[in-house]
């Protein structure tokens, strides 16, 4: 894989969760109600930061949780034959304003399958969705309600997003195939 380009730094992607974060109290008058959930692996570390944040904003704290959807992949017979069953980290869900979060969305799989993931641990009051990169070619009729970066790709084309939590730094780039 070649490198294309360097599309955030560090100060690039705290910029872009800032406004992020911004945005997700301005929608939601405030954040009364509203959990993150962090989509494994990249989005609950960015979750985390996000609600820091609004902290820092707000002056309250926003509870992040965490859910894994190997459980609820539909590519999971390519996967491995049989699944690992791993903790919901869900609190009870029910009448609150989830935010599901991730790094990347592309064909919409993933989000589909933690809105499933959401779903069996109980009735959100309502379901948004931020990313940190929205590189299109969506499969589902999914739209993220807060996006950080808008990166038109072409299917040969991967967008890597490093945090420094997994990878020790920060940054977000586009690699040729």
């Amino acid at each position: 894989m070649n490198l294309k380009a360097i599309i955030l730094d560090e100060k690039g992607i705290k910029r872009t969760l800032t406004r992020i974060s911004h945005e997700i109290i301005e929608k939601n008058k405030g954040v009364e109600d509203i959990v993150l959930v962090g989509i494994k692996r990249r989005g609950y570390p960015i979750a985390k930061r996000i609600a820091e944040i609004i902290e820092q904003i707000e002056g309250r704290k926003v509870e992040v949780e965490s859910v894994d959807i190997t459980l609820y992949r539909d590519d999971l017979s390519k996967l491995d034959e049989q699944p690992i069953v791993t903790d919901m980290d869900l609190i009870n869900v029910e009448e609150k304003k989830l935010i599901l979060v991730d790094d990347v969305i592309y064909t919409g799989r993933t989000v589909r399958a933690a809105i499933d993931a959401v779903i069996h641990a109980g009735r959100p009051k309502m379901v948004q969705l931020a990313v940190l990169v929205d590189r299109g070619h969506r499969e589902l009729p999914i739209r993220p309600d807060y996006i950080g970066k808008n990166i038109p790709t072409s299917r040969n084309e991967l967008v890597s997003v490093e945090i420094t939590e997994i990878d020790g730094c920060d940054s977000v780039k586009i690699y040729e195939q």
